[in-house]
């Protein structure tokens, strides 16, 4: 690919120029991505995440228990915490209660 800057107008190398600073993110950021899907393989491979290898701390959420299911696809759970799901919604407003939804 051949440019010729000489003939090229102020406007026409200013887009030149941020075409190519574009560019050159979006392969950085395609490189990046290839770089930390190799290395969670590598360390996969051998029994480990990357954020152990790394010395990162591990996630220590406290996962609530379940407090509610749906009558209707009892794989669908609820703690009671956060928004409520479709289905509680939809239970409340066909009639059901809260208590009815307990496990």
């Amino acid at each position: 690919m051949s440019i010729d800057l000489n003939n090229m107008s102020k406007d026409e190398l200013k887009k030149l120029i941020k075409d190519a600073e574009k560019a050159l993110k979006t392969i950085e950021t395609r490189r990046l991505s290839e770089a930390k899907k190799a290395a969670e393989s590598a360390a996969k491979e051998y029994g480990f995440s990357l954020d152990e290898l790394l010395g990162r701390p591990q996630k220590k959420g406290s996962k609530s228990e379940p407090k509610y299911k749906n009558p209707a696809d009892p794989s669908q759970t609820w703690t009671g915490k956060g928004r409520k799901p479709n289905w509680v919604n939809d239970a409340l407003a066909s009639g059901k209660t809260m208590e009815d939804l307990k496990i």
